[in-house]
C-alpha cells in the first residue's frame, strides 16, 4: 500500500479533485467526494504513470506559450490582411509529414495548428504521418513546416508515450 501512496499520486488526485470541482463550478461535498473516487479511480488504473506516459509540465508549458505566440502574431498578420485594401495573400496547399512518434498526439497537433489563424489543417493522414494544411502566404511554406514539426517535438516531450504505444510508420506493399 505504501507503494502505492506516494507524494506524487497525492499531488495527482488533489490536482484532479481541483480540477473536478471546478468543472462543477463549486466545491461542495458531494464534488469532493466524487472526486476523490474518480481521480482515485484513474490513479489506479495506471493513466498517465511514468512507465505509460504521463505530463511532463515544462515542454507543455512550452508548447501552450509557442500556440500562444502563434494565436497573437497570426491574428495581427490576418487582420491586417483583412484592413488593407490590397490582397497579399497567396493561398497555398502544402504537405507537412510528421514523424511516428507525432502521430500519438496528431489531434493535439491538428487543434494548434488550426487554432491559430492563417493556417487550417485540411486533411490528415495518420497511417503515411501527413499533415495537410492550408496557408494564407505559400511564401512561408517552410517556415510553416519547420514550425509545424516543432510543434511535434514538443508535444512528445510533453506527453511521452511507452514506445509500444507508438504506431509503427506505414510500409507500402
Amino acid at each position: 500500500m505504501t507503494r502505492w501512496l506516494t507524494l506524487r499520486r497525492l499531488v495527482t488526485v488533489a490536482a484532479l479533485v481541483a480540477a473536478w470541482c471546478a468543472l462543477w463550478g463549486e466545491v461542495s461535498v458531494a464534488n469532493l467526494l466524487s472526486g476523490v473516487i474518480v481521480a482515485a479511480a484513474l490513479s489506479a488504473s495506471g493513466i498517465g504513470t511514468a512507465g505509460r506516459g504521463g505530463i511532463r509540465p515544462l515542454p507543455l508549458a512550452r508548447f501552450v506559450g509557442l500556440v500562444a505566440v502563434d494565436l497573437v502574431i497570426s491574428t495581427i498578420t490576418v487582420a491586417r490582411e483583412i484592413l488593407t485594401p490590397t490582397d497579399y495573400t497567396e493561398e497555398a496547399i502544402i504537405g507537412v509529414p510528421v514523424p511516428a512518434e507525432t502521430r500519438s498526439h496528431l489531434l493535439l497537433l491538428i487543434v494548434a495548428v488550426t487554432l491559430t489563424p492563417g493556417t487550417a489543417v485540411v486533411d490528415a493522414d495518420p497511417d503515411g504521418g501527413m499533415l495537410y494544411l492550408h496557408l494564407l502566404h505559400a511564401d512561408r511554406r517552410d517556415a510553416t513546416t519547420a514550425h509545424v514539426q516543432e510543434l511535434a517535438g514538443l508535444a512528445c516531450r510533453a506527453l511521452p508515450v511507452p514506445p509500444e504505444a507508438v504506431p509503427s510508420p506505414e510500409v507500402p506493399s
